[in-house]
């Protein structure tokens, strides 16, 4: 349902950009977003956005991360600037999608983003 692409290395202070497109029987996409995990860690949210276009974000990339979306395309996008080396983590997208008869939440496959100092 959810296919992310994207990500790899970058080097610390530079971008990347990942997407996460939804596919299938969709209705209606309601909340779009991105999670990452490291290694023996819980997954935590980075930045969610409402199909209204409202966002929000994780403390830790205010000001240097950006999602949207394009809702035509059933995709969300996670725009990394000014990359980190504390940004490796896997990323997860998700979406909260009506398909049938009621919302469910996918989740995509993960993808490495490794930032070298």
């Amino acid at each position: 349902q959810l296919q992310a692409s994207g990500g790899g290395l970058a080097q610390a202070g530079g971008s990347q950009r990942l997407s996460c497109a939804a596919s299938g029987s969709i209705f209606s996409i309601n909340d779009m977003g991105w999670y990452r995990q490291a290694p023996g860690k819980q997954r935590e949210p980075v930045a969610d956005i409402t199909n209204g276009g409202r966002t929000n974000y994780a403390d830790s990339v205010k000001g240097r991360f950006t999602i949207s979306r394009d809702n035509a395309k059933n995709t969300v996008y996670l725009q990394m600037n000014s990359l980190r080396p504390e940004d490796t983590d896997v990323y997860y997208c998700y979406a909260k999608i009506l398909s049938g008869i009621e919302w469910r939440t996918y989740w995509g496959q993960g993808t490495l983003v490794t930032v070298s100092s």
